[in-house]
C-alpha cells in the first residue's frame, strides 16, 4: 500500500483508485464521513498511561484511539496512525480481530483517518500496540500523502500547501507548536507583570501609530475608506489616558502594504505595551526579563542556537548610544558635529552616499544601520537615537537632538522599538501636523490627523514608557527559523498561476 507519488506529480491512476475505494466503501458501510465518534483517549495519552507494560504483555484494557494512517504493512495488518499528540501501531489478524474488521483493510489507503478499538499490549520488540477488534472509517482521503521519507521538498508547495508540510514534516510542526507557547507565553508574562490586555480596533477610518503604507477597503453601510491598521499605539495611549489601567498591553495583527522578504510579511505579528509612571529604561528591563522567560520556557536555558551563532538572552543587554556605536565603528564624531552640512560633508568623506537635503541625524541613523546594525549579532540595546527620525520620543536631558528611545537588535535585526514616551499635548500636536505635512509632501494623500487621539492627550496622558515587540522575528530566533514565512502558518504569497 505504499504510494510512491510527490506532492508535485500527483498520478490521475492513484485518485481514481482511491475514488473507486470510495465508492466501495459506501456500499459496504455506508457513511465514510461519520459525523461522531468519540476516542477514549489520545495517543499520548496512551503512551503515558501504559508507559510501564511489559514486553510481550496484553493490559486487559479496550481502548479507542483515532488518527490518520501514516505507514502500512503486511497488506495492513500493522499500521501506524498518527494523531496530534503522537503515533500508535494498529495490529489487525485473524486471531483478534474480525473478518468485518479485516475486510476493510484493502480499502485503506495512507492519508486515510480511521478510528480503532481493541485491547493495548506492548510487542516483543516494545513497541506499544492496539489489537484491533473494530476498525471504522473516518475520512476517506482521495489525494495522496508525500512520500513519507521526503515529505514536501519543494519549499513554494511547503507555504502554499501547509497541511501537507505539518503533516509530513516533524520540524515544521514543533515549530508552529512553539510559536503557540511563545505567544502564549509572552501574554502570560505581561499579565504576571500586571499588565492588562485589551483589544483595539484593526479596522481604522484614520491610520497611524507608525510610518507605512496601508490596506484600503471602504465600509458599504457608513459609506466610509477605511483601513488596516498598521499599528495599535494611538489607541492604546488613549487606553492610559482613560486610567483604566496603568499598564496596558495587546498582542496585535498589523497590516503594512509593502515589501516581502525573509523578514517581512504584510501581515505580522506584534506586542505592544504602555507603562505609566515608566520610562525607556524600564521598558528595557521589562525585554530582558521577557526574553529570558521565553527562551527558558522553549530550550529551558537563556542560551540556544539560531544558524551557526550561539545566542544568549540572559540579560543585561549590551546598552550603547547610536552615536556611539557610529564613533567606535567609522570614528565619525556626530556629537561633536554642530549642523546638517557639517554631517553630510563628514558622512561623504568617509564614503557614504547620502542625500543632498538630509539632516544631522538622518545622516546618523544611515551610517548606523550601513556599518554597525549587521554586526549586532547578541541582544544589545540601541539607545539615543535622533529626534529627527523619532518625532514622538522625549529628549534626552542636555542633548535636544537625541531622544529616550531604544530599538532592541538581535541576529542583526530589529526586534524591539521603544520611547520614553512624548504626553506635552502642544508638542505632540505639532510634531503629528509635521508629520502629516511631511507624508502629504511624499504623496500620502490619504493621510489624516487624528484629532480624536490630540483630544485624548489634552485630558493628560501620564509619563509613561512604551514598547513594540515584533513577535514572528522573535519566533524567528526562539526556533532557529531563517525565513518569517517558515513561522507564519499560511504566509502570503502569490497567486498559483502568477
Amino acid at each position: 500500500m505504499t504510494e510512491q507519488k510527490t506532492e508535485t506529480a500527483l498520478s490521475s491512476d492513484v485518485t481514481e483508485v482511491r475514488a473507486q475505494k470510495l465508492k466501495l466503501l459506501r456500499e459496504q458501510v455506508g457513511d465514510v464521513y461519520p459525523a461522531h465518534f468519540h476516542r477514549t483517549m489520545t495517543n499520548a495519552e496512551l503512551a503515558e498511561k501504559y508507559a510501564g507494560l511489559e514486553l510481550d504483555t496484553e493490559s486487559g484494557d479496550i481502548v479507542t484511539v483515532a488518527g490518520r494512517v501514516y505507514s502500512s504493512r503486511n497488506s495492513g495488518m500493522f499500521m501506524d496512525i498518527h494523531d496530534a499528540s503522537g503515533k500508535i501501531q494498529i495490529f489487525s489478524h485473524k486471531d483478534t480481530t474480525p473478518e468485518g474488521a479485516r475486510a476493510l483493510l484493502p480499502l485503506i489507503d495512507l492519508g486515510d483517518i480511521i478510528g480503532v478499538t481493541g485491547m493495548v499490549r506492548r510487542t516483543k520488540r516494545g513497541e506499544l500496540t492496539i489489537n484491533a477488534h473494530e476498525i471504522t472509517m473516518l475520512t476517506k482521503a482521495l489525494l495522496p500523502m508525500p512520500e513519507k521519507w521526503h515529505g514536501v521538498t519543494d519549499v513554494e508547495t511547503r507555504y502554499r500547501k501547509r497541511h501537507l508540510d505539518i503533516m509530513t514534516n516533524e520540524d515544521s510542526k514543533l515549530r508552529f507548536k512553539q510559536r503557540s507557547k511563545i505567544i502564549s507565553g509572552i501574554r502570560r508574562f505581561m499579565e504576571d507583570d500586571g499588565f492588562m490586555e485589551v483589544e483595539t480596533p484593526m479596522l481604522q477610518s484614520i491610520y497611524g501609530g507608525a510610518t507605512a503604507e496601508p490596506f484600503k477597503t471602504h465600509h458599504n453601510t457608513l459609506k466610509l475608506d477605511m483601513y488596516l491598521r498598521i499599528a495599535p499605539e494611538l489607541f492604546l495611549k488613549r487606553t492610559l489616558v482613560s486610567g483604566l489601567t496603568d499598564k496596558v498591553f495587546e498582542v496585535n495583527r498589523n497590516f503594512r502594504n509593502e515589501g516581502v522578504s525573509t523578514r517581512h510579511n504584510p501581515e505580522f505579528t506584534m506586542m505592544e505595551c504602555y507603562w505609566a509612571y515608566a520610562d525607556y529604561e524600564d521598558m528595557m528591563d521589562l525585554v530582558e526579563r521577557l526574553f529570558a522567560s521565553l527562551a527558558v520556557s522553549i530550550h529551558g536555558s537563556t542560551e540556544f542556537a539560531f544558524g551557526e551563532q550561539q545566542i544568549s538572552f540572559k540579560g543585561p543587554f549590551r546598552r550603547v548610544p547610536m552615536p556611539d556605536a557610529v564613533k567606535e565603528a567609522t570614528g565619525i564624531d556626530f556629537l561633536a558635529i554642530k549642523t546638517d552640512e557639517e554631517a553630510r560633508a563628514a558622512a561623504k568623506a568617509a564614503g557614504f552616499a547620502v542625500e543632498k537635503d538630509w539632516t544631522w541625524g538622518e545622516c546618523l541613523a544611515f551610517i548606523f544601520e550601513e556599518k554597525v546594525e549587521g554586526t549586532l549579532i547578541q541582544p544589545a540595546h540601541v539607545t539615543h537615537f535622533p529626534k529627527d527620525i523619532s518625532p514622538f520620543a522625549k529628549e534626552v536631558p542636555g542633548e535636544p537632538r537625541l531622544v529616550e528611545r531604544f530599538e532592541t537588535y538581535c541576529n542583526a535585526w530589529e526586534i524591539g522599538n521603544a520611547f520614553s514616551e512624548l504626553n506635552d499635548p502642544e508638542e505632540q500636536r505639532k510634531r503629528m501636523v509635521e508629520q502629516l505635512e511631511q507624508a502629504h509632501a511624499r504623496g500620502e494623500k490619504d493621510k489624516q490627523l487624528d484629532e480624536e487621539f490630540l483630544d485624548a492627550i489634552d485630558q493628560g496622558m501620564p509619563p509613561a514608557g512604551g514598547l513594540g515587540i515584533g513577535v514572528d522575528r522573535l519566533i524567528m530566533l526562539l526556533t532557529n527559523s531563517p525565513s518569517i514565512r517558515d513561522i507564519i502558518l499560511f504566509p502570503a504569497r502569490r497567486n498559483k498561476n502568477d
